[in-house]
């Protein structure tokens, strides 16, 4: 009896120990791609003791993840109106980057006038730089997020973004103005990877998906938005005047982030950190960087925040992930740069469209994006939770990829339809719905790929955000300089029918492999 005491005691001490010893604030990124959502699977894998300290949704059936502290003054416990507030403004920020892009397809046919050159030189110097420095200028984002905090390097970088896309409505010369456009490409991209870090500071996962659905449409329609609203301005009017509306909007931009935006980084995860104070005083301090220097110390390192990103992208389930989306991307990227060519060309390259019916055009992403987002939408939430049904109320990573097998029949069946439409010069329907279709898969990967890395890595959210923007740029970059002179000498058909069956390969090399495979990846390689 004494012996059976002594056991009793023994684990009674053991089990405290470990209830003590475990940080619940962390614990979602050390089980980073798995995550037990359940409460009472909660209570089976965790034990009554930790399982009873863990906050659940208002309904109680989940598990929130990351844990909310008792502070008010953590993001997770603020308001709903105060959340979507901040989600509202990163996601118009989000347009900026790319919608500042746009504005040279719209005006590219003056621009060639303008500086005595062709379209294809324009697009080469201006267009296709300006897309490529598009992530290198989120990795170094992300990097002084690390340090700073998300709300110093986000309105910085916005104020030198418009005042470089001023320098592109005043330009003298073409090399003034490309040097303008890549600039403005370089410090206008942090929204584009600090959105992810934002939705992951204020929801809890089994928000996240949807939250990240309507940030990811943002950037994604916003290429298409400038060419739709300013091909009729560029019609009537001098292509400088569309510069000058999108620095307008990019003010706009700029003061939404210095009057309404809050720093969201909450560094629940480390002890003895200051709280985040209220008054003008401290709201200034935070705006242009003084507190985010203050609180460094307490954060990463320089050498872990340069690093980290390189640490990360050779991991092999993320990887083929980046190099799928990467392509995927890019060709969606290359049509909307050379989709100009195409419609606005005479017979047999294009359509000989009118500038206003090239302006109507752009309409068709546009409409296809918002439908990837409503599909998006039900559809990851629906594949969330018939996964924890079906995983005895665990959620595993790879589940998100499910969304890609849909994705991906849209963008081949696109992508072929559309160079059919253009090389057999078709009716306009078969190039708008060859256009949308493939469109529409992009908005629904995209959002899949950034939901199962984010997932794969929580504590790695804008490293995530920032190779995956890198991929796409990468991608989008190379695709503008050889689709057009492909389909001249071969026809669009064969240009876009490879790049169907690029898309078609790589999904099938990558995506069932992660699925089967993901889980001992994990193991393995995570961080």
């Amino acid at each position: 009896m004494a012996t059976e005491k002594l056991d009793v005691e023994k684990s009674s001490v053991e089990l405290s120990s470990s209830v003590s010893d475990i940080n619940l604030y962390t614990l979602h990124e050390e089980r980073a791609g798995r995550l037990v959502v359940d409460p009472e699977e909660a209570k089976i894998e965790f034990g009554e003791a930790i399982a009873s300290k863990l906050k659940l949704s208002h309904d109680g059936t989940k598990v929130l993840w990351p844990q909310p502290t008792d502070s008010p003054n953590d993001p997770q416990n603020w308001s709903e109106g105060r959340k979507t507030l901040h989600l509202l403004i990163i996601t118009l920020a989000a347009i900026v980057p790319d919608f500042d892009s746009g504005i040279g397809i719209a005006s590219l046919f003056q621009l060639a006038a303008q500086y005595n050159t062709t379209t294809e030189e324009i697009n080469n110097l201006t267009s296709n730089w300006s897309i490529f420095l598009l992530g290198p200028g989120g990795m170094i984002a992300v990097m002084l997020m690390r340090r700073y905090g998300r709300l110093p390097v986000l309105f910085w970088s916005q104020i030198f973004a418009l005042g470089f896309l001023i320098g592109c409505t005043f330009a003298p010369d073409l090399n003034t103005f490309a040097a303008m456009r890549c600039l403005t490409a370089v410090f206008g991209t942090a929204p584009q990877v600090s959105g992810l870090y934002i939705v992951t500071d204020l929801y809890p996962f089994h928000r996240q998906a949807r939250m990240v659905n309507l940030w990811t449409m943002g950037f994604i329609v916003s290429p298409f938005l400038s060419p739709f609203l300013f091909g009729f301005l560029v019609a009537r009017e001098n292509w400088r005047w569309s510069y000058g509306i999108g620095s307008m909007y990019g003010a706009v931009v700029c003061l939404l982030i210095a009057f309404f935006m809050e720093e969201t980084k909450y560094d629940r995860g480390v002890k003895d950190v200051p709280e985040p104070q209220s008054g003008l005083r401290y709201r200034i301090e935070t705006l242009v960087g003084i507190t985010g220097f203050r609180m460094a110390k307490y954060r990463a390192s320089w050498k872990e925040a340069v690093m980290s990103q390189l640490n990360i992208v050779w991991r092999p389930h993320i990887l083929g992930i980046l190099i799928f989306e990467g392509v995927l991307f890019g060709f969606g990227i290359g049509m909307n740069v050379t989709n100009a060519v195409f419609l606005g060309s005479p017979p047999p390259l294009g359509f000989d469209w009118t500038p206003y019916a090239i302006a109507g055009g752009y309409g068709t992403p546009i409409v296809a994006t918002v439908m990837g987002e409503l599909i998006g939408r039900y559809l990851n939430d629906w594949i969330m939770n018939k996964s924890i049904k079906r995983n005895n109320g665990v959620f595993e990573a790879e589940n998100r990829l499910w969304a890609c097998y849909l994705a991906v029949v849209l963008d081949v069946a696109g992508l072929v339809l559309l160079g059919a439409s253009i090389q057999k010069h078709l009716s306009p329907a078969g190039l708008i719905f060859g256009w949308g279709i493939a469109q529409s898969g992009v908005m629904i990967c995209t959002v899949a790929v950034y939901a199962y890395c984010n997932n794969c890595f929580p504590r790695y959210a804008g490293e995530v955000s920032a190779l995956i923007n890198m991929a796409r740029t990468m991608g989008g970059f190379a695709v503008a300089y050889y689709q057009v002179p492909w389909a001249e000498k071969n026809g669009a058909l064969q240009t876009f029918g490879c790049e169907a069956a690029i898309v078609a390969g790589l999904f099938f090399l990558i995506v069932p492999l992660l699925q089967v495979k993901g889980r001992s990846l994990r193991a393995k390689f995570s961080l």
